[in-house]
C-alpha cells in the first residue's frame, strides 16, 4: 500500500530503469551508425512507427481500463465488507439477548464479533497466499482454531462457525426467527463479497493477450529510431526515451492494477482495511482501551 499521494520520480523510472537503460544503448548505437558511418538509407518514414504506435496506444489503454476495472472492484468489494462487518456486529449486539443468562450471552457476542475480525484478516490473507492463522488466533479460541484445521480457507471455516453459533443461538431463543433471518442475510452477503474476491484473485489476466502486446511494444521501439533518427539528429535519443518511456510505464500500470490481491504496492490495502475494521468492533464493544491486536499491512513508505 502506498502512503503518499505525491510518488517520487525514482520510484516511478525504478520500474523501468532496465528497459530505458535498453533504450538508451540502442538508440546511441543507431544514431552513432547513421552519423558516423554515413549510412543513410537506414532511416524509415515516420508513418510507419506512428502508426503501429497508434494501434499500440488503443491497446494499451484498452488493457489499462479492465486493469483498473479490476482493481477498482476489488475495492468495492472490501468497502462492502467494511459496512456488512459493521452491520453484523450491531446485529448481535443489539437484536441477541437473554435476561436470564446475561454473561453468558456477553461472552456470546464478544466471540461472534472477534470472530468476524478474525474472518476479514483472514480473507485478506488468503487472497495474497498468506498463513493467516497467526492473525487468526488473537481472535479466537482454541477450540474454534481446532476446528479450522480442516479448512484449506480458514475464511470458510469461520463462516460455518459464524452460522453454527447463529443456529445455536436460535436454539437458545436468543433471537427469533426473524433476527436470525436477519443477521443470516448479513452473514450471506459477507459470503459473497468473499466469492467475488476469490474469482478476481483466480481469473488471470490473459496471458497471450498481455505476450502479444508487449511483443508489438519492442517491435514498434525497435522501429522508431529509424524513423526519428531523419528528424532530430543528436536528439533523437532524449526524445526516443521520453517516447518509450510512456509506453512502458502504461503497460507496467496495467501490470500491477490487474492484481490487486498481490501484496504490491498498487494492491487494494485488504489489512489495513481489516484494521480498521478490527478497531471500529472492538468499539462497538466498548473495548476502546483494548490496543489493536495485529497491525498487518506492510507500507511503502516513499
Amino acid at each position: 500500500m502506498l502512503l503518499k499521494k505525491n510518488i517520487p520520480i525514482r520510484y516511478v523510472f525504478g520500474k523501468i530503469k532496465y528497459e530505458i537503460l535498453f533504450v538508451t544503448i540502442y538508440g546511441l548505437t543507431i544514431e552513432v551508425i547513421y552519423q558516423n558511418f554515413h549510412i543513410t538509407n537506414i532511416s524509415i518514414p515516420m508513418t510507419v512507427p506512428t502508426v503501429l504506435g497508434t494501434i499500440i496506444s488503443l491497446l494499451l489503454a484498452f488493457r489499462s481500463n479492465q486493469a483498473y476495472d479490476r482493481w477498482w472492484e476489488a475495492r468495492i468489494i472490501w468497502g462492502a465488507i467494511v459496512n456488512d462487518s459493521r452491520t453484523l456486529a450491531r446485529q448481535v449486539l443489539f437484536l441477541m439477548d437473554d435476561p436470564y443468562q446475561p454473561e453468558n450471552i456477553e461472552a456470546f457476542k464478544h466471540r461472534f464479533i472477534n470472530r468476524q475480525i478474525a474472518w476479514c484478516y483472514a480473507l485478506g490473507h488468503g487472497l495474497r497466499k498468506d498463513d493467516p492463522m497467526p492473525a487468526v488466533q488473537n481472535f479466537i479460541s482454541k477450540d474454534e482454531s481446532d476446528d479450522l484445521d480442516g479448512y484449506d480457507n480458514k475464511h470458510v471455516g469461520l463462516m460455518q462457525l459464524h452460522a453454527r453459533d447463529l443456529n445455536n443461538a436460535l436454539k437458545q431463543g436468543w433471537v427469533n426467527p426473524y433476527q436470525q433471518i436477519q443477521i443470516d442475510s448479513t452473514i450471506t452477503r459477507l459470503c459473497d463479497a468473499m466469492g467475488k474476491c476469490e474469482r478476481i484473485k483466480n481469473t488471470v489476466f490473459p496471458a497471450t493477450y498481455s505476450l502479444y502486446i508487449h511483443i508489438a511494444l519492442h517491435f514498434f521501439i525497435i522501429l522508431l529510431p529509424f524513423g526519428l533518427v531523419d528528424l532530430f539528429g543528436f536528439l533523437m535519443v532524449p526524445v526516443l526515451i521520453v517516447l518509450t518511456a510512456c509506453f512502458f510505464l502504461i503497460e507496467k500500470m496495467a501490470i500491477h492494477l490487474q492484481d490487486p490481491f498481490e501484496n504490491k504496492p498498487t494492491d487494494t490495502p485488504v489489512l489495513s482495511i481489516s484494521r480498521n475494521i478490527e478497531r471500529d468492533l472492538k468499539q462497538m464493544m466498548h473495548d476502546k482501551q483494548v490496543p489493536l491486536a495485529y497491525a498487518p499491512e506492510r507500507f511503502y513508505i516513499l
